[in-house]
């Protein structure tokens, strides 16, 4: 006997919602029926252990099935199956409270609404024009019915037969997503979203290849790994399984370097596995490499947001049932739950990389390069893993020796605090560029950081304030004994009209450098100083690099590439300069600088030792040189 009856939702606006809003996620219709079909599974099991089923549980999976002729695509459970009276409570009554009110506000978030009120079943009219059930309770005596819907209130269900337990909803595709009828596609969602469900899915049938072409075999195409590797045990594996998991995760990368297998029962469930990558930069191509489940639902790899900005730098996966599977970005981002997670896999983080720094550290120093960037990106944006990173975060020097900041700080303070009782450490960023500074702040017995990574300029900001009394100052930021003051500068004891002499006479030597300007500084140096060098301004060098990676200081990048011209006015060939051009007007000064080749001559030098000489000016200076030999 067949019953007609309108479904029982207390707005019409559900149908039209489901339709237009829930269109960008349409796919997710798949992962819902599946999912559901895997739950009917599971829960006969569970009927199984308790003696509450007591017949043969038989082969138990989930069957995906296209049928391109009749337009229908099938997803079959031989799970617990449904009664009529279940079908009129699960399926006909999508009674909630103010219903309209909530559709209102969520018409724009198709997943609040699949996900407040567990609608998964009905996410099949986004692709359908047509949904039937055909289910059989596994308790005897009871009848197999059809439920049919066209994606309006109005339903029929009638008593039909079918020989075994279990469901099959049968979508009917509408006309503007055949593209669901196509097996590669379905093959592919299947493999995004049900990867790692915990019943074999299967979808057709095996292939090889056999006379030239590719042929169906016999055996059943499960998609589906039902075990994956963060559902067993630890002390049941070793590394190569970690390794082989990576590799099937993310085919032809580089070997993890560590993991860390998460597995916590409270006071929340979690279990995952997370990889730190082999990352040297391009921190935005190697984001969003976490996958995120739900009892091995997949829900979501865009976890920037629900979990700290520098864990989006690791690779794996996360599964907890406390993560909701069916709600949008902004309601994971505010979840309580998701908060609680998050801050476990931080400690956790933390807590295995000052492991392995304790446990081997040579090891540890090793692969410093490759996790400098993901521990530097932690500690510029979580304080909580800064409070931990402090005690296993590396300063590598020039000669490759790594310390930790207390290390460091030891081996500095005596030598390199000046005379206001500030730390200064010295850092270089290019070892060949910044080579006769390097060897000159040795000669003086410093030690001199290599900050070469992508993130080093922000970090240098950071520890200047987290530090003490400290500064981090570029090694060619200033003359050696202005890097750290150690008493009060010599006084410069020349006239205006002397420095504007001097400093007319080598800037009309400097050759035209694109985007550069040079400002004129005048030094009572040593006399055995060198005569002229070319520093940058720390602040403003330092501003322009982080302006290459950080919105809004855009200000800073447009303006030209500020240095110093550093006259040492103690120098015999500057004081003889000096006498040379004492009284004389621009015009005569300008002459007299292009004619005296031991001018040009110091900026080149200057300039050589910066990385700064270049085309036609370095074509002169090599001529110049050849002539005089």
């Amino acid at each position: 006997m067949q019953q007609n009856g309108k479904i029982g939702v207390t707005t019409e606006n559900i149908f039209p919602i489901i339709k237009k809003f829930l269109y960008s996620d349409h796919e997710i219709f798949l992962r819902e029926l599946v999912s559901n079909a895997v739950d009917a599974t599971q829960k006969l099991k569970t009927y199984a252990s308790l003696g509450e089923f007591k017949g043969e549980l038989g082969e138990l999976s989930v069957t995906v099935k296209i049928d391109k002729d009749n337009g229908t695509l099938t997803i079959s459970d031989k799970g617990i199956g449904m009664t009529s009276e279940e079908i009129d409570k699960y399926i006909n009554q999508i009674a909630f409270s103010s219903a309209n009110e909530f559709l209102d506000k969520y018409k724009k978030d198709a997943n609040s609404i699949i996900g407040h009120f567990g609608l998964g079943f009905y996410s099949s009219f986004m692709v359908s024009k047509k949904v039937e059930i055909v289910t059989k309770s596994f308790k005897e005596g009871t009848d197999a019915v059809k439920w049919s819907c066209d994606g309006s209130p109005e339903y029929t269900i009638e008593t039909v037969e079918k020989a075994d337990r279990g469901t099959d909803i049968i979508l009917y595709i509408d006309d503007e997503n055949k593209n669901f009828l196509e097996k590669g596609e379905i093959d592919k969602l299947l493999k995004k979203y049900c990867r790692f469900l915990p019943v074999p899915i299967v979808f057709g049938k095996k292939t090889e290849w056999k006379d030239g072409k590719s042929v169906e075999t016999d055996e059943d195409n499960v998609i589906n790994d039902t075990n994956p590797l963060w559902t067993l045990k630890p002390a049941d594996l070793k590394d190569e399984d970690y390794k082989k998991f990576y590799q099937d995760l993310y085919p032809f990368s580089d070997e993890p370097m560590f993991w860390i297998h998460l597995n916590v029962d409270y006071p929340f469930k979690l279990t995952g596995i997370l990889y730190f990558p082999q990352i040297k930069s391009n921190v935005d191509m190697n984001r969003n490499k976490i996958q995120l489940y739900s009892n091995q639902v997949f829900v979501t790899d865009s976890v920037e947001g629900i979990v700290p900005e520098f864990l989006t730098l690791m690779h794996g996966v996360l599964d907890s049932p406390d993560i909701p599977l069916n709600v949008s970005r902004s309601y994971l981002q505010s979840d309580q739950n998701v908060k609680k997670i998050s801050n476990h896999i931080t400690k956790k983080v933390a807590d295995r990389l000052e492991e392995i720094f304790k446990n081997d550290r040579t090891q540890y120093e090793e692969k410093w390069n490759s996790l400098k960037l993901f521990i530097e990106y932690g500690m510029l944006t979580d304080d909580k893993f800064y409070d931990r990173a402090q005690k296993f975060c590396l300063l590598k020097n020039v000669n490759s020796k790594a310390f930790t900041f207390e290390e460091y700080k030891t081996l500095i303070l005596s030598n390199q605090t000046d005379k206001d009782g500030n730390i200064i450490y010295l850092y270089a960023n290019n070892k060949d560029e910044q080579y006769s500074y390097i060897r000159t702040a040795e000669d003086k017995g410093y030690d001199v950081i290599l900050f070469d990574g992508q993130l080093d300029v922000h970090m240098a900001g950071m520890l200047e304030q987290k530090f003490e009394k400290s500064r981090f100052v570029r090694v060619d930021a200033d003359t050696i004994d202005n890097l750290i003051p150690k008493e009060d500068s010599k006084e410069v004891t020349l006239t205006d009209r002397q420095k504007e002499e001097l400093k007319e006479a080598f800037i009309s030597q400097i050759p035209t450098i694109d985007k550069t300007e040079f400002i004129v500084d005048y030094k009572a140096l040593d006399e055995k100083a060198q005569p002229i060098q070319i520093t940058q301004n720390e602040f403003m060098r330092r501003m322009k690099e982080m302006s290459a990676m950080q919105t809004g200081m855009g200000f800073y990048g447009e303006m030209p590439n500020s240095y110093n011209l550093v006259l040492n006015v103690e120098h015999p060939l500057i004081k003889n300069i000096m006498r040379e051009v004492d009284g004389k007007e621009k015009e005569a000064v300008d002459a007299y600088a292009a004619e005296n080749s031991n001018i040009r001559q110091l900026i080149d030098l200057a300039l050589l030792s910066n990385g700064m000489l270049k085309g036609e000016a370095l074509n002169d200076f090599v001529k110049r040189n050849m002539e005089n030999i």
